[in-house]
């Protein structure tokens, strides 16, 4: 099996197959070509069967689609091209020396109307090469047999060409904000997300990106499992029946529950018990709920699409007449995620909806920490007035800073101040001086935001000045254009931004590159014109390569002897200072007050509570504080999101087989030298994407660590009741952390093996790839490999073709 059959059938929610896959040996090509009664042996079960179908069907169908564009487009042009040939024989009547000049000068002048369509749209002549190499390597990959080592490391070799790897922007802000609006606006769809007359729900994820697949919009909803919402309805019949007595107005957690409960069951909750709740009845219109299935609305236009999956992602602020029994299914839904036809803005960029606290829901939070921790870009997203003093805004880009940061992959933050066109006493004031206000108090507001954002050292640990941009957007400008200028609205700033960022991931300059790399390999071994001298290189290459993997060690090596000095004084200062952090945070408000109910709820989640307003509560987080002050500086040195040069000081990205003076001196081995540069330029982006993994999983197994050593102390203080519940907690939740204070050394000691398993992984991932690279290419006999000559010819044109142009010189290089 090859990665291309494993992502399809992860993205298609059917990840339970891929052992099966595997065993069977489905790669890309048999994939395609599968009919039904070797589905049904493969897939025995009906629900997934029926998923797995359908989802084959709309692959071949935009492949189908694709390829029927490309071959209208190429023969479209071919015709222009043969009437432009016509017009060029015909002799000049006159002037024959501007027509020399102006062709010159102007050599679009001699492209047919065709081609200039074609360059003049963005990404589609790309477009068209890359559909071009995707066919021929699927033709050479159809040609190459199984029999051997090396016509099987090559078929591997081209299923792996096939990637999609989405830049994430995450989009956080509270409700009112304007997020809806500015989505709508930036992807110029009005009526695609509702805002409005309906209230947002906090707790569902949701996703915007382009639909590659059709033309169609549409909406993949994803439910909570039945037993998740079965746990959560206990813990809230739970809840409201051992809280009968205390004070309701003004409790978050009260006022959640009552909310969801009635969003889905209306009155009826109030008579029933749990168990009664998860009756069938009850689900009836969301069968896919009960079957544990995904369920895809499918409509022709934004409006349709956006009235139908309103009720899985809000509810109504007020009930109309006519509207009582309606009901809104958003405390089942996970993520939902809206596909819009033809935004090729979107193509590699997905823009998320985030609540900004998580989720009490484990599998809903999972899921809210991994696009959180994904996010290469964070919006912040709130209303213009008072907007540097915005409390929520800056509560949530500090709750989140440390898991955007070191524990994410974020590049940039964008401040978006939204609303920019509403001005206070402008019935009397001209055009002009309405435009000159505006233009005047946003400039004031981008200052106070900045000057807000550099007192606020918790998130400037991760964030530097060069990160953090501000912007002040009117989405109804825009859109109507009555005091500002689409520019002025800085929505075409952040339109620009994404096409930049879409622009990055060049799908077909890294497909191009890979698939010129494969293609000389396969002509340099079936050749064979380096026989009498494969030794050498293999010496000169290997002896290189020694030297290399020395450098990383040394590096690396490094590297772990500062993380292990500063995790010693964050070890010494947790110990001095856990009692203090415990004091203010268990005597938090006078005597007790509604605390109570908070440290309850804290105890219960293992030592987190999300108010649905408010500051995330976390004591985790608190006790291991000391351990992440003390890293923090060194972790972005070591591990910057936004450097060119990258991880371990840049080491990674400069370490080369220096194939390019190897290539000048054995020049009968090009080929298969110009494979090695290219496998290097890719091992270097796989190795990138470990590391921006696994660099996750070491920041976090510090507050990880402590959160399962105190795991024990919070199930003890969760089960007191009653008279003196809120002392017992205390004590219990003291006493616990006074007889494990040597859970910071652990902590340490986890951080510090997981950062070790990082640098190992990094030398045996390079050491062992490139000698595989090496063997194969000049250690293996090739002659039954495919004369691919015609092949190689054309994919190095599209090659010097995409390396000609400005924009992917980046890309080429890595």
């Amino acid at each position: 099996m090859d990665d291309f059959v494993r992502n399809k059938l992860v993205e298609w929610g059917l990840s339970e197959l891929v052992e099966k896959f595997k065993d069977e040996q489905i790669d890309a090509e048999s994939l395609r070509v599968l009919d039904d009664r070797e589905i049904d042996n493969l897939i025995p079960k009906a629900g997934p069967r029926v998923k797995f179908k359908n989802n084959l069907k709309l692959l071949k169908e935009e492949q189908n689609s694709n390829q029927e564009t490309v071959n209208s487009v190429q023969q479209c042009e071919q015709e222009h091209e043969e009437a432009a040939d016509v017009v060029q024989v015909l002799p000049s009547t006159s002037d024959t020396g501007k027509r020399k000049s102006d062709v010159q000068s102007n050599p679009s002048r001699l492209q047919s109307p065709a081609k200039q369509q074609r360059l003049s749209m963005p990404g589609f002549e790309e477009s068209i090469i890359l559909s071009d190499v995707k066919n021929t390597m699927t033709f050479v990959h159809a040609r190459l047999n199984d029999q051997d080592k090396l016509s099987a490391f090559l078929k591997k070799k081209i299923s792996d060409l096939e990637t999609d790897k989405r830049e994430l922007v995450g989009v956080f802000g509270k409700t009112g904000a304007g997020k809806s609006s500015l989505i709508n606006a930036i992807i110029k769809e009005k009526n695609l997300l509702p805002s409005g007359s309906v209230n947002a729900c906090t707790s569902v994820m949701t996703k915007v990106e382009a639909n590659t697949r059709s033309s169609k919009y549409e909406a993949e909803i994803e439910f909570i499992t039945k037993e998740e919402w079965k746990d959560e309805l206990w813990s809230f019949r739970q809840f409201l029946d051992n809280n009968e007595n205390q004070e309701k107005e003004g409790d978050d957690d009260y006022r959640d529950a009552v909310e969801k409960l009635s969003a889905l069951y209306r009155e009826e909750w109030k008579e029933k018990s749990s168990e009664n709740l998860m009756e069938n009845k009850y689900f009836k219109e969301i069968p896919e709920f009960l079957q544990s299935r995904r369920k895809i609305l499918r409509c022709e236009s934004a409006n349709e699409l956006s009235a139908k999956f309103v009720k899985y992602t809000r509810s109504d602020s007020k009930q109309e007449e006519g509207n009582e029994g309606k009901k809104w299914f958003w405390p089942l839904v996970k993520c939902v995620t809206v596909r819009v036809p033809n935004k090729p803005l979107l193509q590699h960029v997905t823009l998320v909806d985030l609540p900004g606290n998580g989720d009490c829901n484990k599998s809903r939070d999972q899921m809210w920490k991994g696009i959180v921790g994904d996010c290469s870009t964070v919006w912040i997203v709130t209303d213009i007035n008072r907007a540097a003093a915005e409390k929520e805004a800056w509560e949530i880009l500090e709750s989140v800073s440390s898991l955007i940061g070191n524990g994410g992959e974020c590049r940039q933050i964008h401040f978006i101040c939204t609303k920019s066109d509403l001005l206070d006493d402008s019935d009397d004031l001209s055009r002009a001086d309405i435009h000159d206000r505006i233009v005047i108090r946003n400039l004031q507001a981008k200052d106070g935001v900045r000057k807000e954002f550099n007192k606020r050292s918790k998130i400037k640990k991760h964030f530097t000045d060069d990160s953090f941009k501000v912007f002040t957007v009117s989405s109804k400008e825009f859109l109507k254009g009555k005091h500002l200028s689409p520019e002025e609205t800085e929505i075409t700033k952040l339109q620009g931004f994404l096409q930049e960022l879409n622009d990055c991931h060049s799908e077909t300059v890294n497909y191009v590159s890979g698939a010129y790399g494969i293609l000389s390999l396969i002509q340099g071994a079936n050749s064979g014109g380096v026989d009498d001298k494969k030794g050498e290189v293999c010496e000169e290459l290997e002896r290189n390569m020694i030297l290399q993997l020395a450098n990383i060690n040394k590096k690396t090596e490094e590297t772990y002897t500062a993380f292990e000095k500063c995790l010693d004084d964050g070890v010494e200062k947790s110990k001095g200072s856990y009692g203090e952090k415990l004091k203010s945070f268990l005597y938090h408000g006078k005597k007790g007050g509604a605390f109570h109910g908070v440290l309850k709820c804290v105890v219960e989640n293992g030592g987190i509570h999300k108010p649905k307003n408010g500051t995330l509560i976390n004591l985790n987080m608190k006790l291991a504080s000391c351990l992440t002050d003390s890293i923090d500086e060194e972790f972005r040195k070591t591990f910057p999101n936004d450097s060119e040069c990258g991880a371990f000081n840049g080491v990674i990205k400069t370490f080369t087989l220096n194939t390019d003076p190897l290539i000048e001196k054995y020049k009968n081995a090009e080929l298969q030298l110009r494979f090695l540069k290219t496998e290097e330029k890719k091992m270097k982006a796989k190795l990138n994407r470990i590391i921006r993994e696994q660099k996750k999983r070491v920041y976090s197994s510090l507050t990880e660590t402590i959160e399962n050593i105190m795991e024990e102390g919070y199930k003890k203080a969760a089960e007191f009741r009653g008279t003196g519940m809120l002392y017992n907690m205390r004590e219990t939740i003291k006493n616990h952390v006074h007889s494990k204070k040597d859970m910071f050394e652990q902590a340490k000691n986890t951080m510090l093996e997981k950062l070790h398993s990082l640098m190992r992984d990094i030398l045996e991932t390079l050491e062992e790839t490139m000698k595989e690279a090496f063997e194969l290419s000049f250690k293996t006999d090739g002659s039954s490999l495919p004369d691919v000559s015609t092949e190689l010819g054309m994919v190095k044109k599209c090659y010097d073709e995409l390396a000609a142009t400005p924009d992917d010189e980046v890309s080429l290089t890595g």
